[in-house]
């Protein structure tokens, strides 16, 4: 069930960006959700009498928060905050798993299936089919925004594959918190100096940030290392071609988004990719 619960709860996240960013600036809404949720698994570990976290595993955790925080939710949380719909932003991120897929054969010497590449690929078409209709400043869609959200594709990628190839063995609940603590050190820097620190205590604010620390921050992202411990980094990456699905329906019925007839076929392909990526029949031919 764990894959299944870990696309739907982060399918929210697009939804969170755009109610968070409202009444906050998008890296100081960021910084306060990281700082947050480090001191509650901190507070946690503590509890539960985790064991230590190595001062090299530390470094390697400050690397993954980087990486899938701090470049992967900055540049989504800044591209939704310049008007880049939350569907799109969730298509647009699902091309990830392409550049995991890629780089964790090189690095990490992870098999694919013809069954799970021919998947990639087409998560891939898929998500090229949105940039493509979506990408024209006459239809809202800047630029800026996309340069954001190709950062984040990269951050998400490089995060991805230290996690998978060097975390093992590292404290879950320790670990991501130094993920987020880092994150929050970089990001409320950028928060002061770019945007003066702008959060504007407000119920839409508060209920966005209780949801994001608690759902996203915590239980999706712990779900999320939990399958990198146990699955390859390019099966784990893949349930990314599948939130756009949820963001796409959740995001027309809270805000009316809509996606064109290229869009909407380019969904459709990118449901069809994760499938072929993460079926039961190619991870048996895989194992």
């Amino acid at each position: 069930m764990a894959p299944g619960l870990f696309v739907l709860l982060w399918s929210t996240g697009f939804i969170v960006a755009r109610y968070g960013t409202k009444d906050a600036g998008p890296i100081t809404f960021l910084a306060v959700r990281t700082i947050v949720a480090s001191l509650v698994l901190f507070a946690v570990a503590q509890v539960l009498h985790e064991a230590r976290i190595a001062s090299h595993q530390v470094r390697i955790q400050v690397v993954v928060g980087l990486g899938i925080h701090a470049m992967y939710l900055g540049g989504v949380f800044v591209a939704i905050d310049h008007g880049l719909p939350s569907g799109i932003g969730a298509l647009i991120a699902a091309l990830h798993p392409v550049i995991t897929t890629i780089l964790g054969r090189f690095l990490l010497g992870e098999s694919l299936t013809r069954r799970q590449g021919l998947g990639v690929v087409l998560g891939f078409l898929g998500v090229l089919a949105v940039v493509i209709e979506r990408g024209g400043a006459g239809d809202g869609v800047t630029a800026f925004a996309l340069c954001s959200m190709f950062v984040a594709v990269i951050g998400m990628s490089v995060g991805t594959l230290v996690q998978r190839k060097f975390s093992q063995g590292t404290p879950l609940l320790r670990g991501t918190a130094w993920q987020y603590l880092s994150t929050s050190a970089v990001l409320g820097v950028i928060a002061v100096a770019a945007e003066g620190w702008e959060f504007t205590m407000t119920t839409r604010s508060i209920l966005s940030l209780a949801w994001a620390v608690g759902v996203l921050s915590i239980a999706a992202v712990l779900i999320m290392l939990w399958l990198l411990h146990r699955q390859a980094a390019s099966q784990v990456s893949s349930l990314f071609f599948l939130t756009p699905a949820f963001s796409t329906m959740e995001g027309a019925v809270l805000f009316g988004e809509r996606l064109g007839a290229l869009s909407a076929c380019g969904l459709v392909v990118a449901v069809a990719g994760v499938w072929l990526a993460t079926s039961s029949r190619a991870t048996s031919r895989q194992k």
